[in-house]
């Protein structure tokens, strides 16, 4: 199961990083073809851009919220596990 949702969320995640880096470039860029200094205008990108991402990309967010959350449950059973094998407890040992 793990091996399946892996590259899904790798996947998931460089899809919505690179699609809220591309709003910040779009917005920046139409600000610079305005007249805006390219400075100026990449700090607006920023301040507009990865809000309005959250917004926009808002399906591809909740893949990347759902994925991790997976991750990071079976991580913390895994670490509650090893914790009981470690303290001798029964329930982590397979018989």
């Amino acid at each position: 199961m793990s091996d399946e949702k892996a590259p899904q969320l790798a996947r998931d995640l460089t899809l919505y990083l690179l699609a809220r880096f591309v709003l910040v470039a779009v917005i920046a860029w139409v600000l610079s073809l305005v007249g805006v200094p390219l400075l100026v205008a990449l700090l607006v990108g920023l301040v507009v851009g990865l809000p309005l991402g959250l917004l926009l990309f808002r399906s591809l967010n909740a893949r990347v919220t759902a994925g991790l959350a997976k991750r990071n449950e079976k991580r913390a059973r895994a670490r509650a596990e090893l914790r009981a094998q470690l303290r001798g407890d029964g329930a982590g040992q397979p018989e």
